[in-house]
Parts: structure tokens; C-alpha cells; sequence
């Protein structure tokens, strides 16, 4: 892709992770649209790194679904059909809803309550309308409930598929045609229900039915006009 621009230095590897965090968090907040080159120059200016550490971030984003890396041409944000969107929710309501089952009867007195901690935080964020907040709360809570599951070959399936519809899932939230950051809230206190009583079946569909509704609710935010992320 380039030499590194010499006017920079390279950034010390603590804020490597640092970049890697608002570069996923530009692209997943709808800053790009689907199918857009990725403007190098601007986001090293916006981020104030060289092209190269840049780079190595857009390659873990590429790892994990949100970009496709271009040869000799950059980067542009991964486009998806609604069927794909469609055949990715239904995989990912399956492994969650197989995630809920097993964390119920695995997870700790202290996961429930770091759910519960997680929860609160979230809640306030949606009080004060911030969806960036509230977004990495709901994902840490997704999250966890997989890690209590206690199965690594469920984890790891998860997570390959996970930043594929990172994206969809925030601006789902966004949705003007239904109140779907409300109804999703609603349905996040029916999960710690179900975690709390650790009622696995129950649990399970919840998720799975939380899924599917995220899925209808991305479907109809694709056929509106972009929402403005400034006021969701």
C-alpha cells in the first residue's frame, strides 16, 4: 500500500489498539456508506497517525468482516445484501440462542452480576440518547453471556461472524419506521430475566427472537434514507 509518511511517527503499540477501536467505531457508527472507499488521508489527519498504523488496523477490520481490502487500490466498507444481512442474523440468533442455553447452566453469581452492571450503564446511556455508550454496553453484554457459555469452538464461531453485522446491528437502532432502540431495551431486560432465574430454554428464545428482530429492524433502516446519527 505505500511508504509510511514520513512526517509522522509511528504511534507506541499502546495506542495501536487505540486506533484499531475508533477506526471500527467510525465505520460501525455509519460514517462511511456500504460500499465506500475508505479515505485514507482524511482519517489519518482525523486520528493523527501515518499511514502505516492505519493500515495495519484496516487489515484486523478486514479479519473480522467490516472492510475489504482492495490490492494496490485501499480499502473500501463491506457491502452486504439483505440476504446476506438475512442468512447472517438467523446464523447469529442461532449461536446466540445456543450461547443462552449453555451460559444458564454454566455462568457465575458474579458474570450475572457484571450483566447486571453492564445493563445499568447501558440503561443510562439510553436515557441520555447515546448510542455510541449504549452500543458497546449491549455488545459487552452479548459478549459475556457467550463467554459463560463456556465452549471456545462456539466463541470462536461467534466472533468470526460477529463484525460482519457489527455494523447492522447499531444502525438498526436507528430505524424510523418502529422505535427499535425502546423495543430493544425491552427485550434486554427480558434477557437478564431469564439469566438471573437462569431459565435457559427461555433465555434462548429471547435471544433468538432479539435477533430476529434486529434483523427486521436493519432491513427496514436499508430502505429509508440514512438517519442522522447525530440525534437517533
Amino acid at each position: 500500500m505505500g511508504a509510511q509518511d514520513p512526517e509522522r511517527p509511528e504511534p507506541p503499540a499502546s495506542l495501536h489498539r487505540e486506533i484499531l477501536e475508533r477506526l471500527r467505531d467510525h465505520i460501525v457508527e455509519g460514517n462511511l456508506a456500504d460500499g465506500a472507499r475508505i479515505p485514507e488521508r482524511q482519517l489519518c489527519e482525523m486520528l493523527g497517525v501515518s499511514r502505516t498504523p492505519l493500515r495495519e488496523a484496516l487489515k484486523v477490520l478486514a479479519s473480522e468482516g467490516l472492510v475489504d481490502l482492495l490490492p494496490n487500490r485501499g480499502a473500501r466498507v463491506r457491502s452486504l445484501s439483505a440476504q446476506d444481512l438475512a442468512e447472517l442474523f438467523d446464523v447469529m440468533g442461532g449461536l446466540e440462542a445456543l450461547a443462552g442455553r449453555l451460559a444458564c447452566e454454566n455462568i457465575t453469581d458474579e458474570e450475572i452480576a457484571e450483566v447486571e452492571r453492564l445493563h445499568h450503564v447501558m440503561y443510562g446511556f439510553y436515557l441520555h440518547r447515546d448510542m455510541h455508550g449504549y452500543f458497546n454496553c449491549n455488545q459487552l453484554i452479548h459478549q459475556t453471556i457467550v463467554a459463560a457459555a463456556r465452549n471456545s469452538a462456539l466463541s470462536a464461531t461467534y466472533a468470526s461472524f460477529a463484525g460482519r453485522i457489527r455494523r447492522a446491528r447499531y444502525s438498526a437502532n436507528l430505524a424510523r419506521k418502529r422505535d427499535r432502540w425502546g423495543e430493544a431495551m425491552r427485550e434486554h431486560e427480558a434477557i437478564l430475566d431469564a439469566l438471573r432465574r437462569r431459565a435457559g430454554e427461555e433465555l434462548s428464545n429471547v435471544l433468538f427472537r432479539h435477533l430476529r428482530n434486529k434483523q427486521m429492524a436493519a432491513a427496514d433502516g436499508a430502505r429509508d434514507e440514512p438517519p442522522s446519527l447525530s440525534s437517533p
